[in-house]
Parts: C-alpha cells; sequence; structure tokens
C-alpha cells in the first residue's frame, strides 16, 4: 500500500467519515470535520510510529498536517529523497 493510501486508510478508520463518503486529497481535514485538534495529535501518533518520525512541535502546522496531499508531502519530506535503484 502507497504512502497515501496508507494515511487514507488510517483516516476513515480512526476519524468519522460518513458511510460511502470520500475524502478529496486536497480537502482540509479541520474544516471538513474529521479531526480536530486532538485528532492532529493521533494522527502525528500514526505519523511517528508508523513512518518511524519525530515530529517537532513547529511542524505542528495545517500546512503539514490539514489533509491527506499534505500529510502525504510532509512525510515524503521528512523521510528525505528515497535512494535510486540500482
Amino acid at each position: 500500500m502507497d504512502l497515501k493510501s496508507q494515511i487514507r486508510a488510517f483516516i476513515t478508520k480512526n476519524f468519522y467519515v460518513p458511510d460511502g463518503a470520500t475524502i478529496a486529497d486536497e480537502a482540509s481535514l479541520l474544516d471538513q470535520g474529521v479531526i480536530d485538534s486532538t485528532g492532529v495529535l493521533e494522527v502525528i501518533g500514526f505519523l511517528e510510529d508508523n513512518f518511524h518520525l519525530k515530529i517537532e512541535d513547529t511542524e505542528m502546522l495545517p500546512e503539514n498536517l490539514d489533509s491527506i496531499d499534505r500529510l502525504t508531502a510532509f512525510v515524503e519530506r521528512k523521510r528525505g529523497p528515497s535512494p535510486l535503484p540500482e
């Protein structure tokens, strides 16, 4: 499962998303009411545990955490460049 799919699966499993509804990749999770401030902490815990990251307080910003696209890009930046295949 790719990174974006893993993040989407976590969000839809752990937060209220009506049955049959989909969350657009660029949609604000806070504005849509999918997560609240406590939910942001749960998402951070998920990212740290599953992707072996350390997220600093200064990185806990909507620019990094407020949509599936932003979460995916943030994790990719934190992980650094992928090694080139040989």
